[in-house]
């Protein structure tokens, strides 16, 4: 009889626990956009030394492009966006654990990210660019044969270095590139010589070299990559929520935010991609 209460409570415990793991697997699929709108919060994952896009300010406040845009576009639906900081290479991870609800700081739309990501409408478009020093000579991916070249670890920059091997993996020193957490810190060490040239996003190193003074010292040349689309990332189950930002993009077009915030940082009234 006693070892019949034991089988029957383990019995009830495997049943317990089979339950929750299977109501925990049920609710990570479900829309998320219903708890957003009554939790009036969304949080949104970013690089925040991606200037202009998202970034630290001298007082710490994360600001940028895409900051005033996400804030526009949850104002519409009264819901406050918050902003965390997250390890780039770790984005679609941090994702699908539920630790962000968006991915959004110039996140470039990928054939890879596709399969891990729901991506809303594009809201501006970026090309990959090479930075050099003017005293090196380099001006044009040619030039990097056998140079060293720096890249930003979980970029599609790196990723379409690694596709289009011809244009400059082929070439460079080793056939790779040196990886940094941050395009910060490889401005440093490219400034310092340790590296030769870096790939870098274009609307990062304009703002970054005209705020530092730094314009007459580098080269911004093109490398020859597809140009490339920025969209906010999501999980696959989230449609409802991709579709009231699609639908707040949109409005914001009309109603001029989006031209001004795009003059705000950089210089000019820009309008939504056109396909």
């Amino acid at each position: 009889m006693k070892l019949k209460k034991i089988i029957l409570g383990m019995v009830a415990v495997l049943t317990l626990v089979t339950l929750t793991a299977c109501g925990k697997k049920e609710d990570s699929s479900t829309d998320s956009w219903k708890t957003i709108e009554k939790d009036k919060k969304v949080t949104i994952g970013l690089d925040d030394t991606f200037v202009p896009m998202g970034f630290k300010d001298e007082d710490g406040n994360i600001v940028g492009f895409d900051v005033d845009l996400a804030k526009a576009v949850f104002k519409e639906y009264g819901i406050k966006a918050d902003f965390q900081p997250i390890d780039w290479s770790m984005k679609e991870n941090e994702l699908a654990n539920g630790t962000i609800d968006l991915i959004w700081n110039g996140y470039t739309v990928t054939k890879s990210r596709e399969k891990k990501v729901l991506f809303s409408d594009a809201y501006a478009q970026n090309e990959q660019v090479l930075v050099t020093k003017k005293d090196s000579d380099i001006t044009k991916a040619e030039g990097m044969k056998d140079k060293i070249l720096g890249a930003q670890e979980g970029s599609s920059g790196y990723e379409a270095f690694n596709n289009e091997t011809k244009i400059l993996k082929d070439i460079v020193k080793d056939n790779d590139a040196t990886l940094y957490a941050s395009f910060n810190e490889a401005m440093i060490d490219l400034e310092n010589g340790r590296i030769d040239g870096l790939l870098i996003d274009k609307v990062y190193a304009d703002y970054y070299l005209k705020q530092a003074g730094k314009l007459d010292a580098y080269t911004i040349s093109s490398v020859g990559f597809k140009n490339e689309d920025f969209a906010v990332g999501a999980r696959k189950e989230d449609k409802e929520l991709v579709k009231k930002i699609n639908s707040a993009f949109k409005e914001l077009q009309d109603n001029g935010q989006y031209a001004e915030i795009s003059k705000k940082w950089f210089g000019e009234e820009l309008s939504l991609p056109k396909y």
